[in-house]
Formats: structure tokens, C-alpha cells, sequence
């Protein structure tokens, strides 16, 4: 059943980088991406998709990142927590956390849902346990201290098929997605970093950043084949499709 479910959009941030850090051998300007976080409220409990940053990257307008400078930032007002206020919703109301995948800038916010149960896929937590690379796994970020619910594989989260994840790994060991079906019947998949942008899909080119290149296309053709069945697919740090989202609205 899927009456009732709403799903909202929201940017936590900013991620700069070169055309090519996104489609290897593209040259240009630095690309301006968003840094989504998803609400998805379901009449059985409410979900997040990703939560963005944690506080180390908060900036002020005066200390911004250069814009030809690679990196990541938020400002006051961008936070997750701040974000779910602005529609009323209570940041200790939220049930679960469907975490992509477990780099900074996707799990940064989990510190602030202290009631959540962290979804994330075992191997990823197993890959950010054994990491010891700065600047992509922190334990600050993902040992928050909330229960986990580490899956292998799918998983039907409220048991109607209204949001499933969907392992989509390449990017890294245990990346997940979500496909939501709205109420209207319309299904979205939220991507996250498998696919940064549709010019990525359309061009079958994989990212710079992928752990496992063989995974990686076998989910690029799995997102292909659902583009081509008529699901909207929202990208992982696409500025130019976020300019036609509008945030803090429910999806029709």
C-alpha cells in the first residue's frame, strides 16, 4: 500500500569538483553538485535516504570553498536536521536511516536522528571498518551510536513495496539505492553516488570514484533498464537536474 507515502527532496550541501571527477576525460570549469538527502514518510514510519555532512564542514559565506577548489561545505540552514524542521517534521521522529553507502558526505547527519535505525547494506559496514583512509570513511560520521540493521541485498522496507533497496554496487563494496513508489504509481530511484549524473547513464560512463569497475557497469546497465521502463531516477550530485527539483515539497 502506498496511500499516504510522501517523498520530499533536500540539498545538505555542496561538492565541487572538475567535469572529469565525474565522466573521466571531460574538461572545464568545476562543477557546482548538491549533496541530496530524501525524507520518505510512509504511514508506518519515516525514513531518510542519506543525511548529508557532518559539522566539520560548515562554512560561513565569508570562508566559503573557492569555487575552483574541490571539495565539500555547508552552510547554516543546509544541515539535515535544520532541513526536516523546516517542514515540521521532529529530527527525533525519524525511524530509519537508509544509508548509500558510508563516505562523509552520506552519513555525516546521522549524529542528529538519535531514535533512527541505520540501514546499510554488511559489506559496506564491513569496507568502513577496515578503512583507514581519511576523507571517505570516519567513524565519527557512521558510529553514532543508533542500531544497526546491516542487509545483503534487497530489502523491502514497510513490506508493501512502497520502498525497496536495491544493492547497486561499483562505487563501493555494499552501495545501496531506494526505488519509492509514489502514491500516483510512479516509481523513483534514488541513486545516489552509483550514478552522479544522467549524463553519466546516457553516456554509459562510469565515474572517476569507483572501488569495483565491473559492478559498477553491471549497475549502470541495472539503472538503464529501469530508466527504460519509466522510472525517474534522481542522481547523486547532478546540479543540473537539482535545478528542477523543487525541495521540501512532496513529489507528485
Amino acid at each position: 500500500m502506498t496511500g499516504g507515502l510522501r517523498l520530499y527532496a533536500f540539498n545538505t550541501g555542496w561538492f565541487q569538483c572538475r567535469p572529469g571527477y565525474f565522466i573521466e576525460g571531460e574538461e572545464g570549469d568545476y562543477l557546482k553538485g548538491p549533496v541530496p538527502s530524501y525524507l520518505i514518510d510512509h504511514p508506518k514510519g519515516r525514513a531518510l535516504f542519506d543525511t548529508g555532512m557532518g559539522v566539520r564542514y560548515r562554512r560561513t559565506m565569508e570562508n566559503a570553498l573557492p569555487s575552483n577548489k574541490f571539495g565539500l561545505q555547508w552552510f547554516e540552514g543546509q544541515e539535515i536536521a535544520a532541513r526536516l524542521r523546516s517542514i515540521d517534521i521532529d529530527p527525533a521522529t525519524i525511524d530509519y536511516v537508509i544509508n548509500s553507502h558510508l563516505h562523509i558526505d552520506h552519513c555525516g547527519g546521522n549524529a542528529s536522528l538519535p531514535n533512527a535505525t541505520i540501514i546499510v547494506q554488511s559489506r559496506e559496514l564491513a569496507a568502513a571498518q577496515a578503512s583507514e583512509e581519511a576523507g571517505l570513511y570516519e567513524a565519527e560520521d557512521y558510529a553514532t551510536g543508533q542500531p544497526v540493521k546491516a542487509i545483503d541485498g534487497e530489502l523491502d522496507l514497510f513490506g508493501d513495496g512502497s520502498v525497496r533497496i536495491v544493492p547497486t554496487y561499483g562505487h563501493t563494496p555494499g552501495h545501496q539505492s531506494a526505488i519509492v513508489k509514489l502514491p500516483s504509481g510512479r516509481e523513483v530511484l534514488l541513486a545516489a553516488d552509483c550514478c552522479y549524473t544522467e549524463r553519466n547513464l546516457d553516456l554509459m560512463v562510469l565515474q572517476k570514484a569507483v572501488v569495483d569497475r565491473e559492478a559498477g557497469l553491471r549497475t549502470m546497465d541495472y539503472l538503464q533498464r529501469r530508466r527504460r521502463a519509466g522510472v525517474h531516477i534522481l542522481f547523486g550530485h547532478d546540479g543540473r537536474q537539482w535545478a528542477s527539483v523543487e525541495e521540501g515539497k512532496p513529489f507528485g
